[in-house]
């Protein structure tokens, strides 16, 4: 049976085979691009609001990787490890077990990307899993901005003068 094409058809790609994860990993790519738009529109600190555009603009230059080849650079890498360090000092004494995803808006849209990311890189994983090897940098840089989100959520919450909310599992 052929596969009906609407002649407006949104993104060439969307009527790839369903094991075929690449289109995927783009629309989740774009997905966590756009919500990081989204959090930028809800932080006032124009420093952090800088480096958000700069964290947007990664995701998208690794968006068609897996379609073609990864671009994003050591260096770029190496940038968004410092942030994340930085965060990780800003935020220390905040989080010592786990934390359920709450606080301010912006905190909550943070949240929402660092499980988008582990998504992401649960998606590359699989990727691989069927014999396309990911480049490992990739997985880096899909782990470093789950971890970024994470600790940003933590110091967003902390600006805004949120507590944060202590999570206790009755299974770890």
């Amino acid at each position: 049976m052929e596969l009906y094409h609407s002649p407006w058809e949104a993104y060439p790609f969307l009527s790839d085979a369903p094991e075929d994860l690449r289109c995927d990993f783009e629309l989740l790519t774009d997905e966590i691009a756009s919500r990081t738009g989204l959090l930028r529109s809800q932080v006032e600190d124009n420093v952090l609001r800088t480096e958000l555009l700069r964290v947007c603009g990664l995701i998208y230059h690794a968006n068609p990787t897996l379609r073609t080849r990864f671009t994003v650079t050591p260096e770029e890498i190496q940038w968004l490890a410092d942030a994340t360090e930085r965060l990780r000092i800003q935020s220390e004494g905040r989080c010592t077990r786990f934390v359920l995803p709450q606080g301010c808006t912006a905190a909550c849209t943070a949240h929402l990307l660092r499980v988008q990311c582990k998504a992401l890189v649960r998606l590359l994983y699989r990727h691989d899993h069927q014999g396309h090897p990911v480049e490992p940098a990739l997985l880096d840089l899909a782990n470093l901005l789950s971890g970024y989100f994470f600790l940003l959520a933590l110091v967003l919450n902390a600006q805004a003068g949120q507590e944060e909310a202590e999570f206790i599992s009755r299974n770890y």
